[in-house]
Formats: C-alpha cells, structure tokens, sequence
C-alpha cells in the first residue's frame, strides 16, 4: 500500500493571498506601458504568421447590418475584434487590429455618419469572458480608436445609438464578472462620450444585460437588470434585483416595470432577460426563470428506473432485492467503469467492503438541501400596453434549449412585418409563428450550437444572419437552409501541441469547437472548396482540450473535452479508447478542471499522468490508473463548479518521477520520488516582493496557471499565477532555482495581465516566452526584461504555447484569433556577446533556383517569385548599407535603410539592380534572361550578404543551389 506524505512549510505566502480587483487607473496605465513597449520592442520586425484554421470559427458576441444593405455588416467575436464585410460575408476584414483590446460585448453603429461604438468585454459570464478596457469609438471605420471612458465596466451589455444623433449614445453596463463594482447599471451621453451620466443604478453586483428601444421612437427603451455572482467555484445567475426597467425620455431616466402583480415574475429566481420591441405597445421578453419547478403528480413526468437518491437510505436486505438488469441499467447510465456490474456491487455489500449508499456518493456527495427539482429554464412573456402587463407565452416548459447555462442565452428576436412571429436563441435556434405559444427548430446539420446573436432582415421576412460559438450563418427561406460565412481565422484555443513529422502538425483543443489538427504551413485560402480537402481537420468534440502526441508515433493522440472526458485515439485505425481515471466505490469521486492537464511522460511514452484532485499516473496508455498522491488541494469548496483540482502538471527531463503540480486554490507540489512524498512549495512565494495589489493577510488563493520543470536545469522551475478569477489583472511569474524552495520574481516589465502560459526555449536556456490576456511576450535573460513579441498578432489573449525544435518555430495559441508561428532561430541564437555587437548578421537560408521565378504559366496568373529575408541586429538605431556580392566580388544589388534597435529583416528579391546586372555582364560573358514580370533573376552560385553600420561591418553568405 502506496503511503504519502504532504508537507505544508509556511502559513503565509501563495495561498494566503488577499486579492483586489485592478483598478480602471492602473488598467489605463497598463495599456500605455504595453503600447511604448510593443514601439521599443526589439523583436517588433520579427513576423507572427497566423495558420488558421478558418474552416471553423469562433464566438459571436454581436452583428451589426446596413439597413440599406444587407450585404455589408460588422461581426463582433467575443476575444476576436470586430470584422467588415461588404459582400455578404464572403470575405472580412478586421478592423479592430490596432486597438488595445479586441475584446468584444456589443457594436452600436450610427450608419449615416458611419460612426461605430464597441463595447469591450463580453457579456455571456462564462468562465472565460474576458474584460474590455471600456468603450471605444471610431468615425473611420477603424483606422484608428478613441477610448470614450467607462473603463472599469469590465463587461458591456448593449449600446443603443439615436438613429438620428452619432452623439447620443445609450449604454447598458454589466459590470466586472468576478467582483462588486460601481460602475454598473444605465450610462448616456449627448456629447458623443465625452461625458457620461450614470442614469440608473441598482447595487454593485446587479448589471444591465440587454437595451431595447422601439423601432420608431428612440425615446421608448426597456433595460433588463442581471444580478448575478460568480466565483471559481460556483455561479449564481439570478437574484432580486434582476428584473425589467423602461424609460420614456430615451434613456435618460427609468422606472422598474416588473413588479409583484404585473405577470413577470420577481424575487431571487430572476435571471437573464433578452427584449425585442414590435412596436411602442409590443415587446416580447425571454427570461432565463432560475425558480424551480413544482414537484410533478403526474406518473408519466416521473423518473424511471433507479435514481441517486433512492441509495441514501437503502437497507441491505432492499439492495439485495434489486433486480440485476434495474441495477446494471442505472450503472450504464451514470457511467460506472465496467468493472462494476450488479452481481459485483452486490458482492461488495455482501463482504461489507461498501454500502449501498455508495453507490449514491459515487456520483458526487451531494447536498441535504439539494433541490429534487430542476429549474424552469426558458419562459417567453409578451406585453401588448408597454410593459405595464405581461403575459406567459409559452404553455409548456421550453426544455432542451437553455440546459443547465442559460446565463450565456437570453436572446428573442420578432419579425418586423408580424408580431406573432419570434426567434429564440439557446442551444438550438427555434423559432414560433403564434407569439412564442409552440416552437420548431430551425437549427441545421451546418449551423453550429450555442447562439449568440440574430438579425432579422425588417424588410425581406426570412432573411436571417445568425452568430454563434461556431461563426456566421445566414438563411432567406427562415431557417430551412442555411450558408456558412467561416473565412477568417478567430479560433478560441485552450491549448495547442506540435508533432515531429515533416512538414509538422499543430493541433488544438478550442472553445465549443473540439479538438482540430492540421499542418503547420497550411494555406489560409478557400482552395479547400474546390478540392473538398480542408488541410484542417476536427478529431474530437465538446470545449477541446490538452492534446499530448506520442513521439513513437504520431498517430497516437490523447486529447478530449472539458472536465476531463478524455481519450486516446488512434488516427490511423479511427478508433477512440476512453481513458478517463475514476474512482473506486467507496472513495470520494475526483475533482476535475475545466482544463484538466494531461502529460505523455518524456521518460517513457506509456506513462500518461492525468490531473483531478489528485496526481494519477497510468502505466498502460491510459487503460489503467493509479493516484500517486494525496488530495493536493486544500479540499474543494462548496458550489455547482468543481473547484479544488490540479490545474497544470509537469515533469523534468532529467529524473523520471521529478513531478511538479498546479492547483487552482493556490498549492503547487513537488514530488521527488514518483509522488511517494510531495512538498507544497507553493507557500514559499513571498507575493509582496512584486508591485500590485497584494498583501498577506488571510484572503484568496490565486489560481496556478502553470508550474514547468526547466529543460536545462535539473533545480529549476517556472511558476505562473493568475488573479483573473477575483478580477485583479496583475501578472504573475517566478521562478525557482532549488525545486521550489526559494522563489523570485520574473515579472519585470509585462505590463500587468493575467499570465496564462510560460515556457522555455528548447535551445536557449535564456530565452523565456509568456503569454497573457492581452499578448506574447519574450525574454532574452530569464525574465529580468521582457520584450513585446507581437508583430501581425492583434492585442489577443495567448492561452498556449509550445516551440517545434526541428522547424525553430514558436507555435502560438490565441483564444480569439486562431494560431500563429514565428521563426525564433535569430532569437535562439541571441547571445550576450551578439548583444553587445554593434552589428550582427544571422545566418542566411539557401535557396533553391528556379527558371520559373518571376514568370507565370499564363498571363491571368500571378508569376512566381523568390525572397530571401536578411536577418541582422542593430545595437543602435540608425541607417545601414546593405550590399549583395557574387562570388567574385561584385556588387549585384545594394540599398540603404534605417535599421532599429534591435532585430531588423531586409527582405532581397533575389534580382539584379539596374547597376548590378551591368557590373556583372561586363566581367561576366554569359546570358541573363529578364523574366516576364521586368526583373532580372541572379543565376545559381554563392553570394555574400554585407551589412555596414555603427562604424561596423558584419558578412553572411547564402547559395542558389
């Protein structure tokens, strides 16, 4: 029998950390601080290259339609920005990619002016909605922004903009998710958001969620106010003070309409409200009713065969009794292992080794005051006098629409041209012709679950754009067929891995969108719909998750979906094994993350270690497990969201068993001997010797984003936390060299943000890359100074990240706009000494000739050229020579450029210079055909690259093979 040992050190440190919530002050200063950084930084020239996939999409949090031109609209993505489109979706662009945030809650448009409002930060709560910077305003369709102020909002619910005044301005504010605040409730401006008045506040936890005004009278507007509270470990969706307001006066004051008598219901069951207004009298409200249901009579609502709580109190002799196919059936429904059948179960009663109690307790412990009862979910009222009256449309529970998250639903839509005629958006999309009475689905085999967003075409019935988790559709007969508008890549990664093949795969787990894989050079174009071969390809469903590849072969990949439902499949035969650990009868069932951490161990690649509360080990290939520690956490905590569970893992490459672990109520553990001890070493982070808002007194534990053992030294080991969870933005790393024992902070210059992800150079022990909520960030020295790492990439938040060492590429994993790489040889090989050069070329790539370059087969085709990118760093900024020699010493191409601090790419098109050509011909009696696009391409040979600059000269040469 497996013995542990948990050692706790100290009673003040990580675990015991007080949190606050970011100010708006230092969110502002944040975002200047990363603006001068992203401008000074020395790797600003080196490219991010995004790799899709764009055969499938992301959330939608808002569309926005011309009403003049259907064909043109903007689409908001929750983490992706806000993309145009002028052709009916067929193409996007974004417009979004230099503002500080791309974070998206709703878009307000005053078309005539083309004056467009963003509300940053979305509004659905889920347990990564990420927070805005406040509102921003463009009049140029995005070429640049201007931050309007309600900063410390967080989250936006809706912006209403007078048709006829881009200056008056409406704004429902949901507030921060995770923590009280003030700056809550109703805002409008007259002046075009140089100054807001707050026009209705309710208390610090209760929000506005959705704005409505009659089509044809600004001046009528209804508010839905969302009392809520989520924590880590539970989410509240309802409260009193959830419930209906209206102004008369457009905005500007406001009067709660749904009071006790009114036919809407009140009090603590009142969750999320969505409005649409037919007209002054008419507007139809979906509520998202958090009350439960009355206990049935009816024999037929009853449920059939066993239930959990018929064990609770279940004598021996009555287990006995039970008839072995009722019981084998309720085991196969609840997915006990199959090592338990009814005679087994029945054997351990017998022997006493279990009681028939738990069996109960193997699904969960479950709660004394648990309701036996669900709630009502989904309920559509209509008012025909303006609010004053409502009246319950549906007859019958709307099931299989909200299911157990209608928080992030709550959106009706009514036809213009009939009043009777209403769309509901959930996890289907359903729609009704009789005012919300009965419903049909209209959701198809191409449409993607979980809605978000509806428009409703006012003037063509029928025509519907839609905005879901999986991107754009569109349908002109009401729903029966639909297009699907995916072109542009928005993908929410979680996680992402690499292979060893050639070229090498990238897979990732995303948002709702399962588990994709595909080469890393595909190409981001709609070839795919003439071949019928998209290069990316899904291989798992649900909310996709960590994907681990075994090395041995590739065609072996463990991945699966949220809370642990994993996995292991096998490519090549298309076959699936799962391979979730569970607990034995008797014992308490595991706690699993939303992001529970799987890990192919480098030691030996049939090793799989799994994280739940405990740290599980199989032998096998995940067929068998066994808990190699103790509970880790400090236990759980009561709620309707597991919490208490290890949320990142790793193991050194220098010693099999050398474990670390990650949990998200603040321990991280060591075990040096293959989990028989551990050690929290989590307790040893002194938070105080970081700038932010934390102090040591009894408080909340922050969240282990991720402890890694390093590559290059046996002692050392990163850790990242993050505070995102209490709303405290400031960003976390540290690092250990003496297994934990001692930390430091490596935080330096990131401008604050919850820190997601770090991970070592697989070359350069020096080189250290992070990712946040708001970008990608290098070191070049173990973290003293950080360095902006974000060229082509927007302000996104980076989840994941992993280097392929063969290609000399950093795979990054963005949660709203796809995957992208970067070519990082120039940074591995960055030395102290190279940066203390005051000119320094890396090494060239050769390039292989071609008698095509610069021709096309036809004149309707682009020709096909050649580039080659010379790589060099400056110690100072300021102008530089850059000659191009043949191997005999003649100038063949020359140019001058002012180079940055820092890294720089002069990109050569391989071609003579008017000068060059001449000089070559005269030494050289040979033939130099120009090419059909006017360039003149240099033969095959060995050239030398020059770089003057700084009083230095440095050489690089390449060979046209």
């Amino acid at each position: 029998m497996r013995l542990f040992f948990v050692i706790t050190l100290c009673t003040i440190g990580l675990g015991m950390a007080q949190v606050q919530p970011t100010t708006s002050k230092e969110l502002t200063l944040n975002l200047t601080t990363k603006a001068a950084l992203r401008e000074q930084s020395l790797f600003k020239h080196i490219p991010l290259t995004n790799i899709g996939p764009t055969v499938m999409s992301g959330r939608v949090a808002d569309l926005e339609v011309n009403p003049d031109d259907p064909t043109e609209f903007y689409v908001g993505y929750a983490s992706g920005g806000v993309w145009h489109t002028k052709n009916n979706g067929t193409t996007f662009t974004p417009i979004m990619d230099n503002a500080p945030s791309i974070n998206v809650g709703d878009i307000g448009i005053h078309w005539p002016s083309r004056t467009i409002w963003v509300g940053t930060g979305e509004n659905i709560s889920s347990r990564s909605s990420y927070a805005g910077i406040g509102i921003l305003k463009t009049t140029n369709n995005g070429k640049t922004w201007e931050n309007m102020g309600l900063a410390d909002a967080h989250h936006f619910g809706r912006i209403l903009v007078h048709p006829n005044n881009p200056n008056e301005v409406v704004v429902g504010v949901t507030g921060h998710l995770y923590s009280p605040n003030e700056e809550r409730g109703m805002y409008k401006t007259t002046d075009g958001g140089r100054t807001w008045e707050k026009t209705l506040y309710i208390n610090n936890t209760t929000g506005i969620i959705d704005v409505a005004h009659a089509p044809n009278n600004f001046s009528i507007q209804y508010a839905a106010a969302w009392e809520k509270d989520r924590k880590a470990w539970d989410f509240t969706g309802s409260g009193n003070a959830s419930g209906i307001y209206k102004s008369t006066d457009g905005g500007s004051s406001w009067k709660k309409i749904a009071e006790p008598g009114s036919g809407f219901p009140t009090g603590e069951g009142v969750g999320r409200i969505g409005f649409a207004v037919f007209d002054e009298q008419t507007v139809y409200a979906v509520h998202d009713n958090q009350f439960r249901r009355p206990k049935t009579t009816k024999e037929e609502d009853k449920p059939s065969g066993l239930t959990r709580n018929d064990f609770m109190a279940m004598t021996l002799s009555e287990f006995q009794e039970l008839r072995n196919s009722e019981l084998d059936s309720f085991l196969k429904k609840n997915r006990f292992p199959k090592k338990y059948t009814a005679e087994t179960i029945k054997e351990m009663v017998i022997k006493k080794e279990i009681q028939p109690s738990d069996v109960a307790r193997y699904l969960g412990e479950g709660d004394s005051d648990e309701p036996e009862t669900p709630v009502i979910g989904a309920e559509v009222y209509r008012s025909d006098d303006g609010g004053q009256t409502w009246t319950k449309q549906n007859e019958d529970y709307i099931d299989n629409l909200f299911y157990s998250y209608g928080y992030v639903f709550a959106q009706v839509r009514v036809d213009a041209s009939n009043k009777d005629k209403i769309y509901l958006l959930g996890v289907p999309i359903i729609k009704s012709d009789d005012a919300g009475k009965t419903y049909t689905s209209i959701q198809k085999e191409n449409v993607h679950v979980d809605h978000h967003s509806l428009w409703v075409n006012p003037k063509r019935p029928g025509h519907l754009i839609n905005g879901n988790d999986g991107g754009l559709n569109i349908s002109y007969d009401d729903g029966a067929n639909w297009t699907k508008q995916n072109s542009e890549s928005v993908g929410t990664f979680f996680a992402v891995n690499i292979d060893h093949q050639e070229p090498y795969n990238v897979y990732g787990g995303l948002q709702d969108n399962g588990v994709w894989m595909g080469p890393n050079n595909s190409e981001t174009d709609f070839e795919w719909q003439q071949t019928g071969h998209n290069p990316w390809k899904g291989i798992a469903g649900g909310d996709g998750m960590q994907i681990q590849i075994d090395r041995r072969n590739p065609q072996i990949v463990y991945t699966g979906s949220q809370f642990g439902y994993y996995s292991r499949l096998d490519l090549g035969k298309d076959t699936r094994t799962f391979i979730r650990p569970a607990h034995s009868l008797g014992e308490s069932p595991y706690r699993f993350n939303w992001e529970s951490p799987i890990l192919l161990s480098s030691h030996n690649q049939d090793i799989l270690y799994f994280g739940t509360n405990k740290f599980m080990r199989s032998m096998d290939q995940g067929d068998t497990w066994e808990p190699i520690s103790p509970d880790l956490t400090s236990g759980g905590k009561k709620g309707n969201v597991p919490y208490g569970t290890i949320t990142t893992i790793s193991e050194s490459p220098f010693q099999f068993g050398l474990l670390y672990a990650g949990t998200d109520d603040g321990h991280i553990q060591v075990s040096k001997n293959g989990g028989s001890t551990w050690e929290d070493i989590g307790q040893n982070i002194n938070l105080n010797s970081i700038s932010g808002t934390i102090s040591t007194n009894m408080g909340h534990p922050l969240w282990v984003a991720q402890v890694v053992a390093s590559q290059h030294k046996k002692e050392r080991v990163y850790a990242a936390l993050s505070g995102y969870r209490y709303d405290d933005f400031t960003s976390y790393i540290f690092k250990s060299e003496d297994y934990g024992k001692s930390w430091q902070s490596i935080t330096a210059n990131i401008p604050d943000a919850p820190v997601n992800v770090i991970i070592e150079d697989t070359a350069n022990e020096n080189l250290l890359f992070v990712g946040t909520d708001n970008g990608l960030y290098a070191s070049l020295n173990q973290g003293k100074t950080w360095e902006a790492f974000q060229n082509g990439m927007p302000n996104v938040a980076v989840h994941d990240l992993v280097i392929q060492p063969e290609a000399q590429e950093l795979v990054v994993a963005t949660h709203g706009r796809g995957i992208y790489k970067a070519g990082i040889a120039p940074l591995q090989s960055m030395t102290p000494d190279i940066l203390n050069q005051k000119i320094h070329v890396f090494p060239l790539e050769n390039i292989e000739y071609s008698n095509r370059w610069g021709n096309a087969r036809s004149e309707w085709q682009k020709p096909n050229t050649p580039g080659l990118d010379i790589v060099f760093y400056a110690s100072t900024p300021g102008m530089i020579k850059a000659k191009v020699l043949s191997e005999d010493g003649i100038v063949v191409s020359q140019t001058e450029t002012n180079a940055d601090k820092g890294i720089n790419i002069l990109s050569f098109d391989v071609a003579f210079s008017k000068d060059g050509k001449n000089n070559y011909l005269q030494k050289h009696k040979t033939k130099l055909e120009e090419a059909k696009d006017g360039k003149t391409y240099l033969p095959k040979g060995t050239y030398e690259v020059e770089i003057s600059g700084n009083g230095k000269t440095e050489k690089s040469t390449f060979i046209i093979e």
